[in-house]
């Protein structure tokens, strides 16, 4: 990340510009920001600084880099438990996960729980509903959380 900020601060400013921003993304990412993106990140620069500071570049990236293999684990979870690869979890496949996990469980328990992750009452988990399962209870106030 330091070599990134480094490139894209053509000038040695000792920030970027909005564009030079942005380019950080795509080459850090292979994702161009969207305008709403790149507002929230430039809205949050102090009228003193005319672009974002390496320190704050470091911890917006290193966030983002956190969610993203946050993201790929939380999919490499849901596709061991979808061992059909349907794309969802049915209510047998979720018993079965559930019990492979904690086996000592009430047997009630589990229609609750898989009811409490199906969001959306389809009566099968998503990755969606998967996800935002294991999501629950955590903070993503993150500027610039592309998920």
């Amino acid at each position: 990340m330091p070599l990134v900020f480094e490139v894209c601060d053509e000038d040695n400013k000792g920030y970027l510009s909005r564009e030079e921003f942005k380019v950080a993304v795509v080459l850090l990412f292979s994702y161009k920001p969207s305008k709403v993106e790149v507002d929230a990140v430039m809205s949050s620069v102090k009228p003193e600084n005319s672009g974002i500071l390496f320190e704050k570049f470091l911890d917006l990236m290193s966030a983002r880099k956190a969610a993203q293999l946050y993201n790929s684990e939380t999919w490499q979870i849901f596709t061991a438990f979808d061992v059909q690869s349907k794309g969802f979890l049915t209510f047998e496949d979720f018993k079965k996960t559930f019990n492979s996990v904690s086996s000592k469980l009430p047997e009630r328990v589990e229609p609750e729980a898989f009811r409490e992750v199906d969001q959306d009452s389809d009566g099968c988990i998503s990755f969606k509903d998967f996800e935002s399962a294991m999501k629950y209870g955590q903070d993503e106030g993150s500027l610039l959380y592309f998920a």
